[in-house]
């Protein structure tokens, strides 16, 4: 809640880092269009000069691109838009919730002309499933102003496993053994790797294979190694002032 956000960067001694949003939950829920948490809070963010990333996977971003706007200006606020697939019928399988792929795609374009930052996440890459857009979507991206990407293989901690077994066989039950094998060559014979600097770090050939296209893909696109650089020393915390007096 956007009292509890202003509450703790109040606190004496608070450090300013940029906050990231999304990172767990998508801040664009379908109940943001009635409650406005996620604006709400960054309504606080901006007015104490506080930088934020947001991710998400929903076009209904584009609702706050006015304040994203006015914190971009002052180098406070980037966007990672995830886009999985350009297939609006693979899409409605992945993920039924969130917005249409081309909606995500103008949401980036949106965003980039008001001079937001936007960073691709071609993410979550499932082998024998969407991996085949990974050059499609970087491209679309690119073209719509996206100036960063990175990818992440689907991972599969604890519960997860189960459900995405479930659905591989709901969805596509000629390929879930394929699936799998990919994904457990990735992970040392597992369906998931647990250690933290590790999860990240896919293995074998198939991901490097993953790897080496997307890497040439985002070269070739202007989009490799281009890191989100925010400001920190703008920082103005509620009511430092009347604390100076």
């Amino acid at each position: 809640m956007p009292h509890l956000l202003r509450r703790e960067i109040t606190r004496p001694g608070y450090e300013c880092r940029p906050i990231a949003l999304g990172t767990n939950t998508d801040p664009y829920q379908p109940i943001e269009g009635r409650y406005r948490i996620t604006r709400g809070i960054l309504e606080v963010l901006e007015s104490t000069s506080h930088p934020v990333t947001i991710t998400t996977k929903s076009a209904r971003v584009c609702d706050d691109i006015d304040i994203l706007a006015r914190m971009a200006e002052r180098r406070l606020a980037a966007v990672m838009l995830s886009v999985t697939t350009l297939d609006p019928r693979l899409a409605g399988k992945m993920e039924p919730r969130a917005s249409y792929p081309a909606r995500r795609i103008e949401a980036i374009r949106r965003l980039s002309e008001r001079g937001i930052p936007v960073h691709v996440s071609v993410s979550p890459v499932i082998p024998a499933i969407n991996d085949h857009e990974i050059e499609a979507i970087l491209e679309a991206a690119a073209a719509a102003g996206a100036v960063g990407a990175f990818s992440i293989v689907v991972r599969l901690p604890h519960e997860v496993s189960p459900i995405f077994r479930e659905w591989l066989a709901t969805h596509f039950p000629n390929r879930a053994r394929r699936v799998m094998n990919h994904l457990q060559e990735m992970r040392g014979g597992k369906d998931n790797e647990s250690r933290f600097f590790e999860r990240y770090q896919p293995k074998g050939a198939y991901a490097a294979m993953l790897k080496a296209r997307f890497d040439k893909a985002s070269s070739r696109l202007g989009l490799k190694g281009r890191s989100i650089d925010l400001r920190t020393d703008l920082f103005a915390p509620p009511g430092a002032q009347l604390r100076l007096l």
